[in-house]
């Protein structure tokens, strides 16, 4: 069974940066990044395929960076220009047969809390 283990959230102001880190037990050809609010459903951030293919959602677009590091078993996700509305519970996720951002992974972390003041 894959392990999932997030770290690196954690509050911000409008406007900074964080990089949240996913370290995994073993890779999976599709892993990606989501995130809920409350009150909400959860939503896809960013996906990356082995192949290197990447898919971001309108939210994350020109904001977040997903990138993967193998050699280091660990997923990330550089999250600048950050608004208020970005708050939220963010996890990983692994193994889903169709890469793309929607919730439909077998595996996921435990999330990391994420907030943006204004």
């Amino acid at each position: 069974q894959v392990q999932l283990v997030e770290s690196g959230g954690g509050s911000v102001q409008a406007g900074g940066s964080l990089r949240l880190s996913c370290a995994y037990s073993s890779s999976r050809n599709c892993m990606g990044w989501f995130r809920q609010a409350p009150g909400k459903e959860r939503e896809g951030v960013a996906v990356i395929a082995s192949s290197g293919y990447t898919k971001y959602t309108e939210s994350a677009k020109g904001r977040f960076t997903i990138s993967k590091d193998g050699a280091k078993n660990t997923l990330y996700l550089q999250m600048n220009s950050l608004k208020p509305e970005d708050t939220a519970i963010y996890y990983c996720a692994a193994g889903a047969l169709i890469c793309s951002a929607t919730p439909n992974f077998p595996l996921w972390g435990q999330g990391t809390q994420v907030t943006v003041s204004s």
